[in-house]
């Protein structure tokens, strides 16, 4: 995919990104009270080279239940190391008589790791989108670039965020999550297939989300290009930052723009479905213009409003909470900061960086 325009000039001129799965950490920031009841029992894994999917595989297996009665919240990287909760719904509440350790032991490969740190039981399932946020640690290697401008162009992303792109990996390889979405929304086909909406859901669901982000993208790049990505207009539409309320702002004013340069409201761009945007006024012309001007989006639209989805609001920009750095041995950054669930890690990183180079051997050992 091509590069996505953004409102700053990369201060790293090129570094060595995922070498190992430590260089790339996630956990899942997620508050709960554990009342030690009910029949769902709540694991805290840590794991690595595996993606989400695989991990609740794995443990439908090893509880013998239905991998529909395995909650988690979010979907966590296959090229890393990362911490996330899952829960198991056992009726009789008697957790497996087999070790978990034993158990995964031959099904792992030699370089896949898996690991209960911790369990509760609970009366309710792990719900999707249910942790807060993911705290990221990033080891960027091999960079190349003036220390000075690194580190300033690292205060201004802590105070002025950056663009809330979805990331390559909701796409697929090549993009082909588009193309998938299109052949879905033209033949109601998957690989020239007619689909079965029970059966075909994750994928479904996949396509559905890829294309609605397809279009976010565009309208954030747009405004981007138009250097109003951070600038409130009339009629743009207010996230409170840490919920999902909403506003329209009719009347930009000085306190407006206090309130978004402080962190404490973002602007938004529409998540495309059925119903009429939320915008108005030039904000509203400019996101439907986006869309009517190009064949590709009408399709997605069209077939997105077809499927049922509501129009939804997504903010612009992601600001990071608790930032830091720290440089190992002159070449060697190690970024660390909290995003909130939704927001991808691999974005910032294309602000910061002109040109990462993943570890090829790394990736295709997992593919």
């Amino acid at each position: 995919m091509p590069k996505l325009p953004s409102p700053y000039t990369p201060a790293i001129e090129s570094a060595m990104y995922k070498q190992q799965p430590t260089d790339f950490i996630v956990h899942e920031k997620l508050s709960i009270d554990f009342n030690h009841a009910g029949e769902h029992l709540w694991l805290h894994i840590q794991k690595t080279r595996m993606n989400t999917n695989f991990v609740a595989k794995l443990l439908s297996q090893w509880a013998g239940i239905p991998l529909k009665d395995v909650g988690y919240s979010g979907l966590k990287d296959r090229h890393a190391l990362t911490t996330q909760w899952f829960s198991l719904r056992l009726p009789k509440k008697i957790a497996p008589e087999q070790n978990f350790e034993q158990f995964v032991q031959t099904k792992l490969a030699s370089d896949e790791t898996l690991e209960i740190l911790a369990q509760h039981w609970h009366h309710k399932k792990l719900g999707r989108g249910t942790h807060q946020a993911n705290q990221f640690i990033i080891t960027l290697r091999d960079v190349v670039g003036e220390k000075a401008a690194i580190e300033q162009q690292l205060a201004t992303i802590k105070t002025q965020g950056v663009p809330n792109y979805f990331g390559e990996q909701r796409f697929g390889q090549d993009a082909n999550n588009i193309d998938a979405a299109i052949e879905l929304f033209t033949h109601h086909t998957i690989r020239g297939k007619k689909i079965h909406r029970k059966v075909d859901q994750d994928k479904i669901s996949l396509y559905l989300s890829a294309a609605r982000s397809e279009l976010f993208n565009a309208i954030l790049a747009k405004r981007i290009a138009l250097d109003i990505w951070n600038q409130p207009l009339d009629g743009d539409v207010m996230n409170l930052a840490g919920s999902n309320s909403i506003f329209v702002a009719q009347h930009i004013d000085e306190t407006m723009i206090s309130r978004l340069q402080s962190g404490d409201i973002h602007l938004t761009a529409p998540l495309w479905g059925a119903g009429e945007l939320k915008s108005s006024g030039k904000v509203n012309a400019l996101e439907l213009s986006v869309i009517t001007d190009n064949p590709i989006y009408q399709q997605l639209s069209q077939g997105l409003i077809a499927f049922g989805l509501k129009q939804q609001r997504r903010p612009l920009r992601m600001l990071p909470s608790n930032l830091q750095w720290v440089w190992q041995d002159g070449e060697t950054l190690v970024l660390d900061f909290e995003l909130p669930a939704g927001s991808f890690a691999t974005t910032m990183i294309d602000t910061l960086v002109t040109s990462s180079v993943l570890n090829t051997d790394f990736i295709k050992a997992e593919l």
